[in-house]
C-alpha cells in the first residue's frame, strides 16, 4: 500500500524525480518504522548517492541495551537491501547506538569513519554522525545527524531526509513521517 503524501511533500517529490541532476540523498537516526517510507522516496527520486549518518535502527538504543544486538543485526539488514537494492553509490557512517562491526559486515567498503570526507561530483562532503565530527572540516556540505543542532554549510539529517542536487547546489528536504521523532524515543517538546 503507498503512502499518502501530503501535496507540498508531493511537489518536491515531482521536482526530484523530474531533475535531471545528480541526486545525494541523505538520511539520519532512522529507526525502522521508516525504513518503508525511506524505500518509496528511494524509488520515486532515484538518487545517484545515498548517504546515511549513522543510528541505522534508532529504535534500538545498542548504547544502553547491547543485548539487543541480534534484533539490531536483523533490521540493519533490512536497511541494507533496501540502500543497496537502489542503483546509487552508498555512504555509510556509524553512530553511538550501533556496532561498527555489523554495519562494516553489511556495507563493506560504504562505511566511512565519522569526520571522513568525500567527493562527489566535484564537490567535498564531510560526513559524520554529530555536528562535532563536521563542523571544522573544510567541505562544500556537512552532513550529519544525531540531534537538532544545525551548523553552517550543514545539512542535519535528524529534521528530514535531505536531497543535493549537482552541480547547481540546490538543497530541499523531505519530512519524516509523523511519529519518526517518537519512535526514535526522542520526547516531545511541551510549550507553555
Amino acid at each position: 500500500m503507498p503512502i499518502r503524501l501530503p501535496t507540498f511533500r508531493k511537489k518536491v517529490l515531482e521536482l526530484l524525480a523530474s531533475s535531471d541532476e545528480v541526486k545525494v540523498m541523505h538520511v539520519s537516526d532512522t529507526p525502522e518504522s521508516s525504513y518503508r517510507f525511506i524505500e518509496e522516496l528511494i524509488e520515486k527520486t532515484k538518487p545517484n548517492y545515498l548517504i546515511h549518518t549513522g543510528d541505522f535502527a534508532d529504535n534500538i538504543k545498542l548504547e544502553r541495551r547491547p543485548e539487543l544486538k541480534p534484533l539490531y543485526r536483523e533490521a540493519l539488514r533490512k536497511l541494507a537491501r533496501i540502500l543497496k537494492d537502489s542503483d546509487a553509490v552508498i555512504y555509510v557512517v556509524s553512530g553511538n547506538e550501533d556496532d561498527p562491526e555489523i554495519v562494516r559486515e553489511f556495507f563493506g567498503e560504504s562505511s566511512v569513519e565519522p569526520g571522513s570526507t568525500v567527493e562527489i561530483e566535484g564537490f567535498r562532503f564531510a560526513l559524520g554522525h554529530t555536528w562535532k565530527d563536521v563542523v571544522s572540516l573544510e567541505a562544500d556540505f556537512r552532513l550529519y545527524g544525531h540531534n537538532f543542532k544545525l551548523i553552517e554549510r550543514g545539512l542535519n539529517g535528524v529534521l528530514g531526509v535531505n536531497f543535493v542536487l549537482l552541480p547547481s547546489r540546490r538543497t530541499c528536504r523531505v519530512k519524516y513521517p509523523s511519529g519518526t521523532d517518537f519512535d526514535r524515543g526522542y520526547k516531545l517538546w511541551r510549550g507553555m
